[in-house]
């Protein structure tokens, strides 16, 4: 269905442009419960430490409390349009806002690391029902007219959550204990959970589909994303294909990934209606989905690690840094709403992809030395890029899904953006380390007995270190060493910073494959 035919086949309404007060109350208890899922992804990641000392975990297992979350949120994402089709957005909804609320709850209890691990397993599967179910309604419930309104929102949950994410966990641990981390999801999941029950009346549940569910099509598809997601979580820490855990996850995704799309294709209700990507302009945005997925998830991983590994901060601090991006993307809603209506989407996501390039092109110059003042235009540019890029993007790949494809679309859109953070994270920390190896080589080739920089500077420290009684020779060379590992880092942040500036005006130019879009004003008719 081509944008252009999608305006103008309906006459204008006025009666149309009204917004019901309980669709609003619903969809606003939505995005409540889209926020808390969105937001447990990262909430734990800049107090690791603190979950891990509380749990007497080991540094190998404790990643996994962040892992765990995502295959399983990774799994439930394109699955819950089908499960909304048969029991409703209404049963789907308040279902997941509940599991999700007594998961967290479980989280809170947990005292060993296993516990954790099968609990937040619980927490993101069940959580992942809520994520789609948001952009879906979004774009069914209300007119084309009110997309100005509903389309940032919804654009500045799925950015802002996870960039605030670090800032919240960090406040909460450093305030109080790890615990409160999952407990803060107690009272907005009861609210959340009474809300939808009562207001969520957008469809009606098919019961009968039931009997044609396709049940190896959910096990092959849990098997292709299950196993990609903890390659991809798990390759670079375990030296990807050299490892044995490695290697069977990659053929057990391989294996589910063939029969999941052979299924898909086969019978006659599949777990994952795949026919949206038939629709040009849903395709091209959920390609665009997958490289937001890379610049909202891996900058809110790599700018954390430059200000712990780097500059030594705590988790408050790191929080409290990373602020910026996050203050950014909220006055920068209201203005990417207004300007959908006014302007080309497309014209618009080459402004942000050029907002948010220019940002990681400043952070190339990185230093040992940076801090919040040097990090402050930066993260204003990305804020600022990230939600100049979602609300278009949103537009363009949902805003001419027929509503009967709508729920099944909206679950495919953001499985691309949290698969593009997985892969970007994956090869982010493969760069990283990587590069790390060459740099470190590279100046330790520099520091030779013949460069009489390096000469005076160790003469220096050793002199200092002689006068406390010290080994000086020794310490002085552990210092050096020091120095040029941490010097190596910045230089490989530096690549990774370039290497996105270079993807994000790549992108630019793929702006071209889409097809002109249909002004989001007025009040036209849309696809419902």
């Amino acid at each position: 269905m081509a944008a252009s035919a999608t305006v103008g086949t309906v006459p204008a309404n006025p009666a149309a442009d009204h917004m019901d007060p309980r669709k609003l109350i619903a969809f606003i208890a939505m995005v409540l419960g889209m926020f808390m899922s969105i937001l447990d992804i990262q909430i734990v990641s800049a107090s690791l430490a603190e979950i891990q000392a509380g749990l007497s975990a080991g540094t190998d297992e404790i990643g996994w409390v962040q892992t765990s979350y995502l295959i399983a949120e990774v799994i439930m994402i394109p699955l819950s349009g089908t499960l909304a089709r048969i029991v409703s957005t209404r049963y789907l909804f308040a279902v997941s806002a509940a599991g999700f609320t007594m998961a967290s709850a479980l989280c809170a209890t947990a005292t060993n690391i296993d516990q954790m691990i099968v609990y937040r397993a619980i927490q993101g599967f069940i959580g992942g029902g809520m994520i789609p179910s948001v952009f879906a309604a979004a774009f069914t419930i209300f007119p084309p007219s009110k997309r100005s309104i509903v389309s940032p929102i919804i654009g500045l949950i799925a950015t802002l959550a996870p960039t605030i994410g670090p800032t919240v966990g960090g406040y909460l641990s450093h305030a109080f204990s790890w615990h409160w981390l999952f407990l803060v999801n107690i009272i907005p999941g009861i609210i959340v959970t009474i809300v939808a029950w009562n207001f969520i009346d957008f469809d009606k549940p098919e019961f009968s589909l039931i009997k044609k569910f396709d049940w190896w099509g959910l096990f092959s598809m849990g098997v292709f994303l299950g196993a990609l997601e903890y390659v991809l979580e798990e390759g670079n820490s375990n030296d990807w294909f050299n490892d044995r855990n490695i290697v069977i996850g990659a053929v057990a995704s391989a294996i589910g990934c063939v029969v999941f799309f052979y299924r898909a294709f086969k019978v006659d209700f599949p777990v994952v209606d795949l026919r949206a990507f038939s629709n040009r302009n849903f395709a091209v945005g959920s390609l665009f989905s997958f490289v937001m997925g890379i610049g909202l998830y891996g900058l809110t991983y790599i700018y954390p690690v430059y200000l712990g590994r780097i500059r030594g901060y705590d988790s408050l601090m790191i929080g409290e840094t990373m602020f910026v991006s996050g203050l950014a993307m909220f006055f920068t809603a209201p203005i990417a709403g207004k300007l959908s209506t006014k302007m080309d989407l497309r014209l618009m996501m080459a402004l942000g992809f050029a907002s948010f390039a220019a940002g990681t092109y400043l952070m190339t110059g990185v230093t040992t030395d940076w801090d919040f003042r040097e990090l402050f235009i930066p993260q204003i540019l990305r804020g600022f890029g990230l939600m100049m890029c979602m609300v278009p993007i949103n537009n363009i790949a949902l805003g001419t899904m027929p509503p009967a494809r709508m729920r099944g679309a909206s679950g495919l859109f953001n499985l691309t953006r949290n698969l593009g953070g997985a892969v970007g994270l994956a090869v982010i920390n493969t760069v990283l380390t990587n590069r790390q190896d060459v740099h470190y080589q590279r100046i330790r080739e520099g520091l030779d007995w013949g460069n009489p920089v390096a000469l005076d500077q160790m003469k220096n420290m050793t002199s200092n270190y002689n006068a406390y009684g010290m080994d000086g020779a020794a310490v002085a060379i552990k210092q050096m060493v020091g120095l040029v590992t941490k010097q190596a880092m910045v230089l490989s942040f530096s690549d990774i910073f370039l290497m996105l500036t270079v993807l994000f005006l790549a992108m630019i130019f793929g702006i071209v494959l889409i097809d002109k879009p249909a002004p989001q004003g007025g009040g036209g008719g849309g696809g419902h």
